[in-house]
Order: structure tokens, then C-alpha cells, then sequence
């Protein structure tokens, strides 16, 4: 958004930016504090509304009278046009009647790293605070309760599956697009299944870009043609080296090992193959008698195999862009 190097425009969204971050921290600490304490007295005498018959988060929105609405948007007006007007002429966020830091003499700080770190630090904490009150909105939302207690939440789509290997904290059972919200056990096995086949390939393509920084087989890749594995630069410039013929013997292996070892089967857990085993290794699925061992190991693989995912497509990308492999790609080089 900011590619047209436009000034105004920047200072335009820096100051919309600080003004969301400081309404989300006052927004923030609104959900927190009703929790612990309520005014005393009546919202509204003349409805018998009490401060305490209000319940917290998005169920007061119905609760409180149509007066008190039309209170706040006056005094926002207020404050958005009146007090805190916008002035092209200061830094975005400092303004005549509030200062750099949103507060009355903030812009009277001597300038400096102090200064800057604390600016740094408003800019930090309102992205934290627009983070936060979004999280509170869905799972208040989704749960009922301002605080989201999970097991109030009955009709979760994640349900089903919450328990299930991969659902690894912080982030707990990913599904932002709601694809398993039908809660169909064998469309999420086969997603599963999927994803530790993609990850375990991901795994060996992610080594298929370093090991050959390294190491080359010795002698001819294809003899008919004279290509030497020394003659086959890393990376995707290898796509335009590697003869026809290597490229069906390729596919050919993969197809065997795809359609003909490890071939899937409904009585066994996603990606355990009986030749394979649950780690994609022989034997792997035999008896471990530490199950917690076992589950942090295939949980363990399911995150190396993301991780791969993610790493190879950025590999990719940049190989594509800018034709660097090896040391140079990952950061080592000069």
C-alpha cells in the first residue's frame, strides 16, 4: 500500500493507525474492567436500567437505551471534531489538545530515543490492544461469555476434531477458512492424511535444496548425454538440466511409492502406511508403550512437516526471484 512512496497518504494511515490502537486499548481495558467493578446508581433511572443490570460485552449492546447511544456518538463527535482535531501540519497522532502519546503535554517530550521508544511503544501496544479486543469480540461471540468459557460453546465446529493430533498450542486447532465445520471425520482424514504426505515430501524437498550446497554424487546423471551431477546447478535452474528420461524414472518412483508402498488404508490413522509405519519409517507403528511419547512424536512430525511446507515455498520464491540458493538464500553468506 505504501509502494507510491506517497508521504500524505502514509502520514494519513499512520494517524488512523494510532487513533484504532488507542481506541482498542480504552476498548480492551472496557471489557476487563466490568468484570471487577460497575458504577454504582442507575445507566438510565427513567428505564430502571441499572449500571449492574448490564451485562459485559456484546450482550449489553441490547441492554443499553437508545439515549446512552446517542450520548456516546455526540461525545465521540466531540472528541474526534472538537478536541482532538487532525493537523496536517503535526506528526500523525500528535494532537494540539492531546499530545504525541494521547494524552495533554505529550508533545512537550524532548525528542530523543526516549521519546522514540515510547512512541515505538504506543504503536506496539495498540496493535497488541487490536488484536486483543478482536479476539475478545469472536469468542465472546462464539461462547456467549465475555471471558469465552471454551465449554459453554456446544455447536463448535472444531468440536470434533479439538483433540485431535496437531492441535498444538498457541494457536489450538487452525481452521480459519471452516473447512471441517460439517464435523466430517473422513473428509478431515483425508485433509490429514494430505498434510503429513505434503509434509513429509516438503521435508525431503526442503533437504533436496541444501544437501547438494554440499555434497554431489560422483560421476554421470546421464551418460547417453554427457551431464555430470556437478553439471546440475541446485535450485530451479535444475528443472531445464535434468534430462526427459530422468524426469519419467522420477515420476515413475514416485507413482510406486505413492500408488504401490505406501498405499492409504481406512483401518489405520492418517499417514500410517503399513509399510511406512506412523513416522514414515518401517515399524514405526508398532507398539510404543509411552503413548505420551508417541503423540508428542507424531505431533513433533506434523509441525516439522508445516515448517517444511512454509520453508521450501519461501525457498522457492526466492530462488525464482532473485536465483540465489545455498548459504547465500538462508542468511550464512556474505
Amino acid at each position: 500500500m505504501t509502494k507510491d512512496g506517497d508521504m500524505e497518504a502514509f502520514k494519513r494511515r499512520r494517524s488512523t493507525e494510532l487513533k484504532n490502537g488507542r481506541v482498542a486499548m480504552l476498548a480492551t481495558m472496557g471489557y476487563i474492567v466490568p468484570e471487577y467493578f460497575r458504577f454504582p446508581g442507575y445507566c438510565s433511572p427513567s428505564e430502571g436500567v441499572k449500571f449492574a443490570d448490564i451485562p459485559n460485552g456484546l450482550a449489553a449492546i441490547s441492554k443499553v437505551p437508545a439515549a446512552g447511544w446517542t450520548q456516546w456518538f455526540l461525545f465521540l463527535g466531540l472528541i474526534e471534531k472538537g478536541i482532538y482535531t487532525f493537523d496536517p501540519t503535526r506528526a500523525p497522532g500528535d494532537y494540539k489538545n492531546a499530545g504525541v502519546l494521547g494524552v495533554p503535554n505529550g508533545s512537550t517530550m524532548t525528542p530523543g530515543e526516549g521519546r522514540n521508544r515510547k512512541l515505538n511503544s504506543e504503536l506496539a501496544n495498540g496493535r497488541l490492544a487490536m488484536m486483543a479486543i478482536i479476539g475478545m469480540f469472536f469468542q465472546d461471540g462464539l461462547t456467549g461469555s465475555a471471558w469465552g468459557d471454551w465449554s459453554n460453546y456446544t455447536d463448535s465446529p472444531l468440536r470434533a476434531f479439538e483433540n485431535e493430533l496437531g492441535v498444538q498450542a498457541p494457536v489450538g486447532y487452525f481452521d480459519p477458512m471452516g473447512m471441517s465445520k460439517d464435523g466430517d471425520l473422513k473428509t478431515f482424514r483425508r485433509r490429514r492424511e494430505s498434510e503429513l504426505k505434503n509434509g513429509r515430501v516438503a521435508m525431503f524437498a526442503t533437504m533436496g535444496f541444501i544437501a547438494p550446497e554440499y555434497f554431489r554424487f560422483p560421476g554421470y546423471l546421464s551418460p547417453a548425454k554427457e551431464i555430470k551431477f556437478a553439471d546440475v546447478p541446485n535450485g530451479l535452474a535444475a528443472l531445464g538440466k535434468v534430462p526427459l528420461t530422468g524426469w519419467i524414472q522420477i515420476l515413475v518412483f514416485c507413482g510406486m511409492v505413492d500408488f504401490g508402498l505406501y498405499r492409504a488404508d481406512d483401518s489405520r490413522d492418517p499417514g500410517d502406511y503399513e509399510n511406512a509405519g506412523i513416522l514414515g519409517v518401517p515399524n514405526a507403528s508398532g507398539p510404543m508403550s509411552d503413548v505420551d511419547g508417541r503423540k508428542r512424536k507424531l505431533n513433533s512430525e506434523l509441525a516439522n512437516g508445516r515448517l517444511a511446507m512454509v520453508a521450501i515455498t519461501g525457498m522457492l520464491f526466492q530462488n525464482g526471484m532473485f536465483g540465489t540458493t545455498g548459504p547465500a538464500m538462508w542468511g550464512f553468506g556474505s
